[in-house]
């Protein structure tokens, strides 16, 4: 018996799993239903599982970077508006709190995510939570958050000794 007579796909041109055929398979099925329970069970208890390709189920996804005198938050909310976000800023932690409505119904499977979600982000205190400016466009938010003057005096270089 050769070695390539254990793999169980390919051989008799049976579908590759992955490709077209798939949705008939009952492991490929269970797998699927298993993995939406999950996802809908982190998405309500606001922790977070390593997803697919190590990615965190946290959402929305988010990028933050900074500057000298800001910084910026960006998150993909595709599919909303503004009148479905809420932002908040409390002691240097951006909260950004909504809700995704379902816009189908009827549907008998569907993969599109939809519920309330909240994401904070913790920006340190070196952030003036007077200063603060938002804006939507196309399914992104932007946050930009000003740092206090004093802050961005507090940095100090510290030589290094040999």
């Amino acid at each position: 018996m050769a070695i390539t007579d254990l793999i169980p796909w390919g051989r008799d041109n049976r579908s590759v799993p992955g490709h077209f055929g798939e949705e008939t398979d009952p492991f490929f099925t269970l797998s699927r239903n298993m993995n939406q329970v999950l996802d809908e069970f982190t998405r309500t208890r606001g922790t977070s599982v390593p997803g697919p390709l190590g990615r965190a189920g946290t959402w929305p996804h988010v990028d933050v970077s900074e500057t000298e005198n800001e910084m910026k938050v960006v998150a993909e909310l595709p599919g909303m508006d503004e009148k479905d976000v809420d932002l908040t800023m409390e002691d240097g932690v951006l909260t950004i709190k909504g809700e995704k409505k379902s816009e189908t119904s009827g549907t008998h499977y569907s993969e599109r995510w939809h519920g309330r979600f909240q994401r904070s982000l913790r920006l340190g205190p070196d952030v003036d939570p007077e200063k603060v400016s938002a804006s939507f466009k196309n399914g992104e938010l932007t946050v930009l958050v000003a740092k206090r003057p004093e802050a961005q005096r507090q940095v100090k270089r510290i030589p290094i000794a040999a």
